[in-house]
């Protein structure tokens, strides 16, 4: 990514639809909600930064993201690995499936009920994988947060972890 991009307001007064925004959003299109910007922003990195790291070592971003959370060496369960990676349960199971036939992740089931649990843990193949595309991606993500000044990274980080923490209960005392 250039440093010289620009960001165009979706508004056509050139400025922010949020500073002035009301209880009932009024004003708001569904260009400046919240949701449908990230969900852009997210699509937009993943295909600039993720995939070209993520395809250099012949994987896909689902494929990372799993690898990724499972590259700390604690085994996960794979509720929890779905509840982290943000992906739905078929699409974890099926990446889960791929990794372990290339050998990069174990799963073991652990319990005698028909309701298993499943652990899922990084094999040495994975995490040796995994220290090799680790630069990569964090050379990529820095040099797209360092697109902003820093103030605009502490407001954007401090902003989206608040939030995290407002909908996901973490922040509520």
């Amino acid at each position: 990514m250039s440093s010289t991009t620009q960001h165009t307001p979706a508004t056509t007064e050139g400025i922010d639809p949020w500073s002035h925004l009301d209880e009932a959003g009024t004003g708001l299109n569904v260009n400046d909600f919240l949701t449908t910007m990230l969900s852009q922003l997210v699509t937009a990195l993943r295909s600039s930064v993720t995939e070209p790291y993520a395809t250099q070592f012949d994987l896909t971003v689902p494929e990372w993201r799993i690898l990724a959370l499972l590259a700390h060496g604690e085994p996960m369960s794979f509720a929890e690995l779905v509840k982290q990676s943000t992906s739905d349960k078929a699409l974890v199971s099926r990446t889960l499936r791929l990794l372990e036939d290339r050998g990069l992740v174990t799963l073991e089931s652990e319990g005698t009920t028909p309701r298993k649990r499943l652990s899922c843990k990084i094999s040495d193949a994975g995490a040796a994988l995994h220290a090799q595309v680790i630069p990569l991606a964090r050379r990529g993500q820095a040099s797209v947060i360092r697109l902003l000044t820093p103030e605009e990274r502490l407001g954007l980080y401090t902003g989206l972890r608040k939030l995290h923490g407002i909908c996901t209960g973490a922040g509520k005392e």
